[in-house]
C-alpha cells in the first residue's frame, strides 16, 4: 500500500514538472520548486531552462535527497536571464531571501565592519563602521568582526593619537578629555596639536592601514633615538609606546603577509559536516579570519559547497581582487566573470602555504563546533528524560519579565535552537494591559500575544521554560488552553531557590510534584544558563525602554505634534507640564499652532 501511495505521489510530481518543461525556453534563467503549502522548497540556476527543469524528469537517476525534493513539487516558477552569470547571482539572491531547505545555505550574511578615516574635518575622526559606504572618508577593511575592528582603533588611538569623538562634542569641548589624559588622543579639540601636524599623524595611521607599517614603525624608531640623544626623554618614551602599540597589531596582522588583496578560502568537513574559513588579506595584512558552517546535505561534495558559498558570499559584498580557494569546483568561469574577480587554486608557493594554514584553521573549529553540538545533542537528551517529552527537544523558548516597582514593564523570550541561542529570533513584549503587581498576569500578556497566531511548526517550541514558579505556571496553562496550545508542547517553570540561590532552583509541571535537581547536574546547569540569557535580555530591554522614558515627553503621544511644535511648545512654555495646563487661547499664541492642534492637545491633557 505505501509503495502504491510513493508511486502515485512520483508520477504526480514527475507530471507537474512535464507540464512545465513543454512550454520552457532554452536560454538561461532561475527556478523555484515549491510545495503546496507555498514553501519553496528549492531555487536553482541553469543555462537552459529546459533541458535542466527536464532532467528532475528522470527520477530515479536523481540522489534521494532531490527525489524528496520532487515529490513535495507542487509547482515551480521562473525568471528567464539574459546570461548565466546573471543567473548565477540571482540564484544566490533568492537563496537568501526564500532560505530553501534543499539547498546549500549560508546562514550567517551579516556585512562586515570597516575603519573609516573621516575626511570631511580639519581634524580627522577614526570610527567603526557596517553597512553602505555612505560616509566621506578612507575606508579600511573589511574585518571578520566588530571586535577585531575595536582592538585596531585601540590600537592605532595609542599610535597615532587620533580622536574617536563625534564633530558635536568635539565642537563643544573647552578643555581636554579622558582619551587625551590616557594617551589615547593628542586633543585638537583644544589646541594641543596644530592641524599639520594632526595630518601628519592622520597620515601615517592611514599608510600604516596601507601595509607600509615596516616603513611608519622604522620613522618612528629614528624619531625615539633623535629624542633619546636631545635627552629628550619623555617624548622618547611616548614614541615607545605608539611603537609598542602598532607592534599589537602586527602580531596579529603579520601572519602570511604581502598577499595583497585577497580572501583565502578553505573547506574541511567531517561525517557530513562542513567549515569554510576565511582569511582576509588587504594590503598585504591579514586582517582576520572567520568560520562558517552552511547548512546542507550530508552527501554533498567539497567543491560544490564552496561555489555555493562564494556565490552567496559575495552576493551582497565587494569581493577583493584575487579568492584563493582550496579545491577546484564547478562553475569557476561562471563565478570569475559574475563576480569579476580571479579565483586561483595554488599548488605551490606562498599562497599554497596560506591554504594549508586555513584548511588547519578549519578543521579545528570544525572540532570544536561538532563537540559544542554533541554536548548540546546530549544535555537535550536529557532535558527529553527530564520533562518526560517525546522526543528530544528542537526549539527551546525561555521566558522572563523586568519592571521596576511596575514601571516600563517588559517581557522577554529567547530561543535556543539546535545549533544554539538564535538571537534574530528574540522578542520583547511591551506589557500593556497586566497589573503592575500582577507578575502572573505579565507572564500570561506575553504568551498570549505570542501563540495569538496560532502554531507554525518551524517557528513554535517544543519546550516552552518559564522563569517563575507555580502561580506562573498556572497562569502560562490558561492562556495556553484558550489558544488551543497546551498539547502541542511542553510548559516548564523554573523558580529561584531558597535565598536566591543558584543550585537550589524548583521545577513545576502541570501535574507533577515539584522537584529539584543534584546541585552537581550538568542538566541543571544547562537549564539554569537558559534561564541566565533570558533573565539578561529581560533586563537590557526593561533598561531600554526605561532609558526612553527618561528622554520621552507627553507631546510625543499628541497626534499632530511633530518635532517642530513639540519644540515651539516647550519654548513658549518651558516644560510640558507647562503646556499641559494652558488655556486654548494660550495654546494659539505659539507660533505654528493651529485652533485644530490647540484644541487636540487640550483634549489631550484634559
Amino acid at each position: 500500500m505505501k509503495a502504491n501511495n510513493r508511486s502515485k505521489s512520483i508520477n504526480k510530481a514527475v507530471g507537474i514538472i512535464r507540464g512545465y518543461v513543454s512550454l520552457l525556453p532554452l536560454c538561461s534563467g532561475v527556478y523555484r520548486m515549491i510545495s503546496d503549502c507555498d514553501e519553496v522548497l528549492y531555487v536553482g540556476k541553469a543555462k537552459s531552462l529546459k533541458k535542466r527543469v527536464a532532467s528532475y524528469m528522470n527520477f530515479e537517476k536523481l540522489p534521494e535527497r532531490l527525489q524528496r525534493m520532487v515529490c513535495l513539487t507542487a509547482k515551480m516558477e521562473f525568471i528567464n536571464t539574459s546570461t548565466e552569470a546573471d543567473a548565477l547571482l540571482l540564484e544566490a539572491n533568492l537563496i537568501k531571501k526564500y532560505k530553501p531547505r534543499f539547498n546549500i545555505l549560508l546562514r550567517d550574511d551579516k556585512s562586515f565592519p570597516y575603519i573609516i578615516l573621516k575626511d570631511e574635518h580639519e581634524f580627522p575622526q577614526i570610527i567603526k563602521h557596517r553597512g553602505a559606504k555612505t560616509i566621506a572618508g578612507k575606508y579600511f577593511g573589511p574585518f571578520p568582526s566588530a571586535g577585531d575592528v575595536n582592538r585596531v582603533i585601540s590600537a592605532l588611538q595609542r599610535a597615532f593619537l587620533l580622536r574617536n569623538c563625534s564633530d558635536s562634542y568635539f565642537k563643544n569641548r573647552t578643555r581636554p578629555c579622558l582619551q587625551y589624559h590616557i594617551k589615547r588622543c593628542s586633543a585638537p579639540c583644544v589646541g594641543k596639536i596644530t592641524a599639520p601636524q594632526y595630518a601628519k599623524q592622520v597620515s601615517g595611521a592611514s599608510e600604516f592601514m596601507q601595509g607600509k607599517s615596516r616603513d611608519v614603525q622604522n620613522s618612528l624608531s629614528i624619531a625615539m633615538i633623535e629624542a633619546s640623544q636631545k635627552m629628550d626623554y619623555e617624548a622618547a618614551a611616548v614614541i615607545r609606546d605608539r611603537i609598542t602599540a602598532l607592534t599589537s597589531i602586527q602580531a596579529k596582522h603579520d601572519m602570511n603577509s604581502d598577499m595583497g588583496d585577497s580572501d583565502v578560502i578553505s573547506i574541511a568537513q567531517i561525517n557530513g559536516v562542513s567549515c569554510i574559513q576565511v582569511f582576509f588579506y588587504r594590503s598585504g595584512q591579514n586582517l582576520g579570519n572567520k568560520a562558517y558552517f552552511p547548512r546542507h546535505d550530508k552527501g554533498e561534495s567539497s567543491e560544490t559547497i564552496i561555489a555555493a558559498f562564494i556565490a552567496q558570499f559575495y552576493h551582497n559584498k565587494l569581493p577583493p581582487d584575487r579568492l584563493i580557494v582550496s579545491c577546484d569546483m564547478p562553475d569557476r568561469e561562471l563565478l570569475e566573470k559574475a563576480l569579476s574577480v580571479d579565483i586561483f587554486i595554488p599548488k605551490r608557493g606562498k599562497y599554497r602555504r596560506a591554504i594549508d594554514f586555513a584548511i588547519n584553521n578549519a578543521y579545528e573549529a570544525l572540532k570544536r563546533h561538532l563537540s559544542l553540538s554533541e554536548t548540546r545533542l546530549k544535555m537535550r537528551r536529557r532535558v527529553m528524560d527530564l520533562f518526560d517529552m517525546d522526543d528530544i527537544p528542537r526549539r527551546i523558548e525561555v521566558y522572563d519579565n523586568s519592571h521596576i516597582s511596575g514601571t516600563n514593564m517588559v517581557g522577554a523570550m529567547i530561543v535556543e535552537g539546535e545549533e544554539g541561542f538564535q538571537k534574530k529570533a528574540y522578542r520583547k513584549f511591551n506589557i500593556k494591559e497586566a497589573n503592575a503587581s500582577d507578575d502572573c498576569a505579565m507572564m500570561r500578556e506575553v504568551l498570549s500575544r505570542r501563540f495569538k497566531l496560532g502554531f507554525d511548526y518551524d517557528n513554535c517550541p517544543d519546550l516552552l521554560l518559564i522563569d517563575g514558579g507555580a502561580g506562573q505556571l498556572s497562569a502560562c496553562k490558561e492562556a495556553l488552553e484558550e489558544l488551543g496550545m497546551l498539547d502541542k508542547l511542553t510548559l516548564v517553570a523554573i523558580a529561584k531557590g531558597v535565598d536566591r540561590n543558584a543550585g537550589r532552583e524548583k521545577f513545576f509541571m502541570i501535574g507533577s510534584e515539584m522537584f529539584q535537581l543534584p546541585i552537581n547536574d550538568p542538566a541543571l546547569h544547562y537549564l539554569q544558563r537558559l534561564r541566565d540569557e533570558a533573565h539578561r535580555f529581560a533586563i537590557s530591554s526593561h533598561r531600554m525602554r526605561r532609558a526612553k522614558a527618561l528622554t520621552s515627553s507627553p507631546l510625543d503621544n499628541i497626534d499632530g505634534v511633530g518635532a517642530k511644535r513639540k519644540k515651539a511648545l516647550l519654548l513658549h512654555f518651558g516644560s510640558a507640564k507647562a503646556a499641559s495646563s494652558a488655556s486654548i487661547d494660550e495654546l494659539l499664541k505659539v507660533e505654528g499652532i493651529s485652533r485644530s492642534i490647540a484644541q487636540k492637545i487640550y483634549d489631550y491633557f484634559h
